[in-house]
């Protein structure tokens, strides 16, 4: 009899582990990785500068319209920086924002966080890395967007470009760029001597609506990042084109399929 009664809870918890499971995952609109360049190219200042410009984009009134204004009014995100191959540190976890309470608490913790990525460029990692991170969640995001940043499309050590951008377009995420241009004087070796827009666009972005910003300089940093981030959020339920010129004031280049690479 006992017997009887254990086989039936079991047969009853089988049945209910689907609604069970899908109770416990968030669902919003979109989970965003910010995927910021820690590599040795960007010493300290550069890091603290990238993230106060962020922090200054993800608390602009722009941005918070954008997020509440979308279908479920929130989003999920968490900030990674990234190095070498070994080097992918996860400065702030998925973070569940929905307003300017639970913003200003993702760009504190931002803030304060000590840098620990370092090493030469592994953009194949880093991609690898942020899939994971989405994959690995309990969120349910209507979309799912790594958003890339880096001064060089070089791949030094690591999982090849090409194997981890094909991955994470296979698993329906895409990539959007941030192509970090630098005239002044302590740059450090760079400007790179290619068109950083153009390889971005070839070998790194990839997925419906995908697009590249490019931005040159400490000026522009802030804006750009605040430009790009309306256009990832806003996409969850309006494409790009339909952003009105308040919310954008130029379209970057886009690209709705895939590019070979």
């Amino acid at each position: 009899m006992r017997l009887g009664f254990l086989t039936f809870v079991f047969i009853a918890v089988v049945a209910a582990w689907p609604m069970l499971a899908g109770a416990q995952a968030e669902e919003l609109d979109l989970e965003l990785v910010l995927l910021a360049d820690a590599t040795g190219s960007i010493d300290d200042a550069e890091i603290r500068f990238q993230r106060q410009g962020y922090a200054a984009a993800l608390t602009h009134p722009q941005v918070l319209a954008a997020i509440t204004d979308s279908l479920t009014g929130r989003i999920a995100l968490t900030y990674v920086e990234w190095g070498d191959e070994f080097s992918q540190d996860v400065v702030v976890p998925w973070t569940i924002i929905d307003g300017e309470e639970s913003a200003g608490h993702f760009t504190k913790a931002l803030l304060a966080a000590p840098r620990k990525a370092y090493g030469y460029n592994a953009i194949g990692s880093a991609i690898s890395k942020a899939q994971a991170l989405i994959e690995g969640n309990d969120i349910t995001g209507l979309r799912r967007v790594i958003d890339f940043s880096a001064d060089s499309a070089n791949n030094w050590n690591g999982l090849s470009i090409e194997t981890a951008r094909a991955a994470a377009l296979d698993a329906r995420i895409t990539i959007n760029g941030l192509a970090i241009l630098c005239r002044e004087a302590d740059c450090s070796g760079r400007p790179v001597s290619y068109d950083l827009e153009a390889a971005f666009a070839e070998r790194i972005i990839g997925g419906p609506g995908s697009f590249v910003m490019t931005v040159d300089g400490r000026n522009s940093f802030a804006q750009a990042v605040r430009r790009k981030l309306i256009l990832e959020i806003a996409f969850s339920h309006t494409h790009p084109r339909e952003l009105t010129q308040s919310w954008a004031d130029k379209h970057p280049r886009r690209s709705g399929a895939a590019p070979d690479g």
